[in-house]
């Protein structure tokens, strides 16, 4: 780049004659950046339309990141270039650190590409469009904040070191200091550590319903940080919970259960007892033959219970489906059919009932007679 700005130079004195031309010479070099820049972002953007239609995850992720901070870095170069030519002929302060501006320059548009790659790349390993199996969002965000936040360490430590900044000594200080800082904000460090465990652990996940027995903690999980965990209420309330309680506490995630289970019990009247069996083997039949229920799981149909006011037979077994507006749905079904069942047989389901056994009519004796005869 160099190389170019004084093979302009020397043209332009070649052409003017003059040796006090760096104010044309700076204003050459500013209109060739213009012009690559121009030029350089329409071969990306289409390179970007062409990386978009083959929806493929890498280059995708490059092309789209490196567009913008590639259209600055000519920039950079190129002011920086026609600032060094006007610092021959100045004495400004800001004109003689114009290799330290164009260093810090540098350093960012590296950066700015590097994180905008990382957030892209997280977004498409999520993206069944790009990856036949998506990464879970909680994996994905966990490993580009990790990702991200080393980028700005290193950046930051080699701007440290381009000013000559002793690092060693700042991560003795830091080590030092650590120790304070560790006593002062162990709690902090309790929900940071907590947050590392749920993503290496991963109990739950980003949009899983969870709930914890120890706890009044109920709702779909919307985000995951480094300190709190969001948590959506089935009222709609947002709750926000210290990642460091999760160590301590057991979660439920029903999320992930496989099937869900209809278990209830039926009780039809004592008149009715001669018909149970028949009612208990055709409820049986009739769960076996249920779309909805998975018969390679526990099916259990029994009498099993003589209660106060009936004979109690219960249903044990599981739908296939584990949506929760579904399974009402399908257990609906099952108890309807289970009464037309019950009632197709002749009897009747049974409710609490008292019955009143009144003696025989007590006959008068003589003691009762006698004042009759008075």
């Amino acid at each position: 780049m160099d190389g170019l700005w004084a093979s302009t130079r020397k043209f332009v004195i070649s052409v003017t004659g003059d040796q006090n031309v760096w104010m044309l010479e700076a204003f050459v070099v500013v209109f060739l950046t213009a012009l690559v820049a121009l030029i350089l972002s329409r071969i990306l953007r289409r390179l970007e339309d062409k990386a978009n239609l083959s929806k493929t995850l890498w280059d995708d992720a490059l092309i789209g990141s490196l567009r913008r901070p590639a259209h600055w870095a000519v920039w950079v170069f190129g002011l920086s270039s026609a600032a060094t030519i006007a610092a021959r002929h100045s004495e400004s302060i800001i004109l003689q650190s114009i290799d330290h501006l164009r260093y810090l320059g540098v350093i960012g548009i590296v950066t700015w590409f590097l994180i905008g790659f990382i957030s892209r790349a997280e977004r498409n390993f999520m993206d069944p469009t790009y990856c036949q199996k998506p990464m879970d969002r909680t994996t994905a965000v966990a490993i580009g904040k990790l990702l991200r936040i080393s980028v700005i360490i290193t950046a930051v430590l080699i701007v440290l070191q381009y000013f000559d900044v002793k690092i060693s000594g700042i991560l003795a200080f830091g080590g030092i200091g650590g120790i304070a800082v560790g006593f002062a904000a162990k709690d902090l460090l309790a929900n940071f550590f907590g947050g590392l465990m749920i993503y290496l652990d991963r109990p739950f996940a980003v949009g899983d319903w969870i709930r914890s027995p120890d706890k009044n903690i109920e709702g779909v999980v919307e985000d995951i940080g480094w300190r709190l965990t969001r948590i959506r209420t089935f009222d709609k309330r947002p709750l926000y919970v210290p990642n460091s309680t999760f160590t301590q506490i057991a979660v439920e995630n029903p999320s992930r259960m496989t099937n869900r289970r209809i278990y209830e019990t039926i009780g039809v009247r004592y008149d009715d007892g001669e018909k149970v069996e028949a009612i208990v083997r055709d409820v049986r039949a009739m769960l076996a033959e249920h779309e909805e229920i998975d018969s390679n799981l526990t099916l259990i149909v029994n009498f099993n219970a003589f209660a106060s006011s009936s004979l109690d037979f219960f249903v044990y077994c599981f739908t296939k489906t584990t949506d929760w507006v579904r399974f009402h749905e399908i257990k609906q079904d099952v108890l309807l059919r289970i009464l037309n069942i019950v009632e197709s047989h002749g009897a009747e389901c049974a409710f609490p009932t008292r019955t009143l056994h009144i003696p025989e009519r007590m006959h008068l004796d003589a003691a009762v007679s006698e004042p009759a005869k008075a």
